[in-house]
């Protein structure tokens, strides 16, 4: 062993270490890592920062911008109204419900995947009367194992391609990935949704969110060719059934209806008061196609304002009003800004006893109120003229530092972050349509990956598909620092031979040479090590040693490589494996030890399924 080689076995191991230990986060564990190498001469100082600008680091930057333009825009909301099934026992919703879990983690972030349906799996818990984590691990289990199925769909599959790219075999096409992670991924929702998630503990939870408004009051008005105009009034409750939603009354023509007849048939531009629970509230507007009332009358506005001014009168005096106003209001609510916010209307609140209406909230402040929850009594009076009671929750929209500039002069709190979206359905189709198209420009080689999936950000930025402000808020940054900073570091351990000499090791004491046997110890080690560290540091860390074994052992080395994306993307035994497995610790009530129960029997599954598929689609 050279000098080198025990130093960047030292460094290795000491990042491990940290990995496993957890005190600090893994993008300062992998910056300190390649520092490290810098100082000890491994990495040249001049390649130091090379990896941030790696094609992988890039199109991970650019799919995370992307997984959230569809999240915004509602594309999720509207296939799981489709998809999933209304009226259905526990296992077929499970399998419905992990199934789009997959499916939509091929082709966006998984961890985004599983934040939009993590709400869903909520309301099925309670309508199954199951406890939540029996459904939210089969659902974050789906949503890793649909990861693996295409080049996008994990960050490991991205450095896996980027490792065979520098070993001068060109990176994998999209759906390289497809023949062995589709049949593994199929096999592992089968085993869930059959069997796994009755071995999921039953543990009960307080609360499944981490605080209760009880259910929104809004005001949201029918558009023109949307699926609620033309149906009788019974008929749209029928469908708002399906989201715990219900209409609690009707404006037509500046009249209220407090108990409006259930065979009237409605109208464009009628607007329906509707009570809905938070999570639901998006999907109850994008299933019928309705828009906020408050972000109509917006429109209508700005219409009003774009006429010829031959066209309306206004005398002098409300000109000059007008003008004013138009000076007054620093932005538009509506713009690329917004976002939404739950405030909570303290006793002390100058907002009690007055109505949205008098507060100005849109020329003072550039905010609307989209909706109130109210825990004592419904209103009935509209949104706007509806008077502020003490614990009363507003939702709502418009630039952050304007609503904290509210909160702060109201006395109002504001609420932890919950998944509240308003989807933007003009914009859905288009969202849907750019991400298809950097899709198959990628997977027909037109573009690379990075390219393509960076020119559908373009896209989602000059069309405003996503707020400009949005854009790089939605980067997950530790995970770009911890690719960036490790795939210097793993190109250290090929170039001091430390990667050669663990794989002879690997060869000559366990596989005994046998090609068949180094596969399935890849696979295992892999899996092994990314249930307990970051699972692109381990793929950066295991490829090399993949690469070095089929060199030695002159076999396929694509055969190795697909197994250690495989195991990468396999982490089923902690809750600190995957940031999926993570998210649901508190909602589901889970312990650290209760996620090997069904963990175990995934991660032995995909042994037994992956080897052979692994052989026969890419030949040793």
């Amino acid at each position: 062993m050279t000098q080198d080689q025990g130093l960047i076995f030292a460094i290795l191991a000491a990042t491990i270490g940290l990995f496993l230990w957890g005190r600090w986060r893994h993008d300062i564990v992998a910056l300190a890592a390649l520092l490290a190498c810098v100082i000890a001469g491994l990495v040249p100082d001049e390649k130091a920062f090379a990896g941030f600008g790696h094609p992988a680091v890039i199109t991970v930057a650019c799919v995370l911008v992307l997984s959230y333009g569809l999240q915004l825009t509602g594309a999720v909301d509207a296939l799981a109204q489709r998809i999933l099934p209304t009226n259905a026992g526990p296992m077929l919703s499970i399998a419905a419900l992990t199934s789009l879990g997959a499916l939509l983690s091929a082709f966006m972030n998984n961890v985004g995947a599983l934040a939009l349906l993590m709400p869903i799996a909520l309301q099925i818990a309670r309508k199954q009367d199951l406890p939540p984590g029996r459904i939210l691990m089969p659902l974050a289990f789906g949503t890793i194992l649909g990861g693996m199925t295409t080049l996008i769909g994990t960050p490991p599959n991205l450095i896996v391609s980027s490792f065979r790219a520098q070993s001068g075999a060109g990176p994998f096409a999209m759906f390289d990935f497809s023949p062995v992670g589709v049949a593994v991924a199929l096999s592992g929702v089968l085993f869930i949704s059959l069997l796994g998630w009755r071995l999921v503990p039953k543990r009960k939870v307080a609360s499944v969110t981490s605080f209760d408004t009880g259910t929104y009051l809004t005001e949201a008005r029918l558009q023109e060719g949307g699926k609620a105009v033309g149906k009788t009034l019974r008929e749209v409750e029928l469908l708002l059934d399906e989201a715990d939603a219900q209409v609690i009354g009707m404006v037509r023509n500046k009249m209220r209806l407090s108990a409006p007849n259930p065979h009237r048939e409605l109208l464009v531009d009628d607007v329906l008061v509707i009570e809905a629970e938070p999570e639901s509230l998006g999907s109850v507007l994008g299933n019928l196609g309705l828009k906020l009332e408050a972000a109509a009358q917006h429109e209508d506005k700005a219409k009003l304002a774009e006429q010829p001014r031959e066209t309306a009168f206004s005398p002098p005096a409300a000109e000059a009003q007008e003008s004013k106003t138009k000076h007054s209001e620093k932005k538009d609510p509506q713009a690329d800004a917004r976002s939404l916010q739950e405030l909570l209307v303290r006793p002390d609140s100058h907002m009690i006893g007055r109505s949205v209406s008098e507060t100005r909230l849109r020329s003072r402040y550039s905010i609307n109120l989209l909706a109130i929850s109210r825990q004592s009594h419904r209103s009935i009076k509209r949104l706007r003229s509806t008077l502020i009671e003490r614990g009363d929750v507003l939702l709502m929209q418009g630039a952050p530092d304007d609503i904290s500039e509210f909160a702060a002069d109201y006395a109002c709190v504001p609420l932890a972050d919950r998944a509240i979206s308003i989807p933007d359905l003009g914009k859905t189709s288009l969202a849907v349509g750019v991400m298809l198209l950097a899709v198959a420009l990628a997977a027909f080689g037109l573009l690379s990956a990075a390219v393509a999936f960076a020119a559908g950000v373009l896209v989602f930025m000059v069309m405003r598909v996503v707020p400009l402000r949005s854009i790089y808020s939605a980067v997950d940054w530790p995970v770009i620092v911890l690719l960036g900073a490790l795939i210097p570091v793993a190109g250290a351990m090929s170039s001091s031979g430390a990667a050669d000499l663990l794989a002879r090791l690997l060869m000559e004491h366990i596989a005994q040479g046998n090609p068949v046997i180094v596969l399935t110890v890849l696979l295992v080690v892999t899996m092994t090590l990314s249930d307990f560290m970051n699972n692109a540091a381990t793929a950066a860390v295991m490829c090399q040693i993949a690469l070095s074994s089929a060199s030695q052992l002159g076999v396929n080395p694509d055969t190795l490589l697909m197994g250690v994306a495989i195991g990468a993307s396999c982490s089923f035994l902690t809750p600190i494996g995957h940031q999926n497995n993570t998210l649901i610790l508190s909602p589901g009530g889970f312990r650290f030890g209760d996620y090997w129960r069904l963990g175990l029997p995934m991660e032995i599954l995909v042994v037994l399924v992956s080897v052979p598929l692994l052989l026969l689609v890419w030949p040793l």
